[in-house]
């Protein structure tokens, strides 16, 4: 007779109120829990589908008082459907060229991640990062996780993506790119590879995090038709109706199962 032992219990903490990085005059809060152990990858996996996200080793989603911006969105690859502006941006950054490192944190990737807060995100608070901060945000990871390297002709890192290996697809964690390359859209070129990446991986979904109507930063994620949305605990098919996916949902509507 084999025993087996208990499973261990899964605890989640509401964070203190904080201003709002998306949206002026909001307050943002968020459930967090820790992802740890033996069973972290499948935890992982429920999370994620939940509409939570991953940083370090924390899984979290937005649980903020009078508010219901951030909607949780992917994209389903097999369904997805390139139009002519997004194959501008794949002409735009053909020269480009990935390659799939192994989540160690370099100093050259750190300082293209220091131009590009320093340009977009100058006012935040990962624009004060210390090179051991980024490092912590790329290795401290209990999953399979992979930072994709963007380089040019001249072998130059030009843009790279922290990203999660799920069991239904692949999570964009975090980007980042040249800022004297916004024009080449290269944000969306790096989801257009992560949606052709995971169709050559066989698995179903690319995960983009949240999608922030009001945001103007977050306007780039509506751009791939169709879209899935989480709204209520059940993903539905956006496509082209994301301006008004959260019209008819009320913040105490807003659900989490990770069922």
């Amino acid at each position: 007779m084999s025993y087996k032992s208990p499973r261990r219990p899964q605890f989640f903490y509401t964070t203190a109120p904080l201003p709002c990085p998306y949206l002026p005059g909001k307050t943002e809060r968020k459930v967090v829990t820790e992802i740890t152990g033996p069973d972290a990858e499948a935890m992982h996996d429920r999370l994620s589908r939940a509409g939570f996200r991953r940083s370090h080793n924390i899984a979290y989603a937005p649980v903020c008082p009078g508010c219901n911006g951030c909607v949780p969105i992917r994209i389903p690859v097999d369904q997805f459907v390139i139009d002519r502006s997004l194959r501008r941006v794949l002409k735009s950054n053909a020269e480009l060229w990935a390659r799939e490192a192994p989540p160690r944190a370099t100093a050259e990737q750190y300082q293209l991640f220091q131009r590009y807060q320093s340009a977009r995100h100058h006012d935040g608070d990962m624009a004060t990062m210390s090179f051991y901060d980024y490092r912590a945000m790329v290795e401290d990871t209990p999953i399979e996780t992979s930072v994709i390297e963007f380089r040019d002709a001249h072998d130059r890192l030009v843009a790279a993506c922290l990203t999660d290996k799920l069991g239904d697809g692949v999570s964009a964690v975090y980007s980042f790119f040249d800022p004297l390359l916004e024009r080449r859209s290269p944000g969306t070129f790096m989801i257009l590879w992560l949606i052709q990446r995971a169709r050559e991986m066989g698995v179903p979904h690319v995960y983009l995090g949240y999608w922030v109507r009001e945001s103007r930063k977050m306007a780039y994620k509506a751009r791939f038709n169709p879209s899935e949305i989480l709204i209520g605990g059940v993903w539905r098919v956006a496509q082209n109706e994301l301006e008004t996916a959260t019209a008819d949902l009320q913040p105490d509507e807003v659900k989490i199962s990770i069922g």
